[in-house]
């Protein structure tokens, strides 16, 4: 990196640093997520739905004829380490949406947006009606 690239990231409060013994790090690899192959919808979201949310959440799943039990909330931090999988969904609520995943995609705000705002709903549903 260089020198002007260090300070036009310090100018915007991004701290950098730089590996003493890189050669310690030749040969790793982080851990992947494997899921189960009961898990068919992977939210991933900053936050994971709760109370009036989780029940927005599951209304919506039942639509596409799931469950809770099939799918699993991920943050979208954490996306790089998914690994094997038999998804159907990938759903990227409030946050930017990855093309490296075969399955169908929705996209929509944070579901705390969606729950009683009746044009976000009915975005989201002519998402899911457009893979039917």
């Amino acid at each position: 990196m260089s020198i002007n690239e260090k300070q036009y990231l310090h100018e915007m409060g991004i701290s950098t640093w730089e590996l003493s013994h890189p050669e310690r790090l030749a040969g790793y690899q982080s851990p992947t997520l494997d899921l189960q192959s009961s898990c068919k919808l992977l939210l991933v979201s900053p936050s994971c739905p709760e109370n009036e949310t989780a029940m927005m959440f599951e209304r919506v799943l039942k639509s596409i004829k799931l469950t809770l039990d099939d799918a699993l909330h991920l943050e979208p931090e954490r996306l790089s380490l998914l690994g094997e999988h038999d998804l159907e969904w990938v759903w990227f609520a409030g946050c930017d949406v990855s093309n490296n995943i075969n399955a169908k995609q929705l996209t929509s705000p944070l579901l705390k947006d969606i729950d009683g705002n009746n044009e976000q709903r009915r975005a989201l549903w002519q998402q899911i009606c457009s893979y039917s």
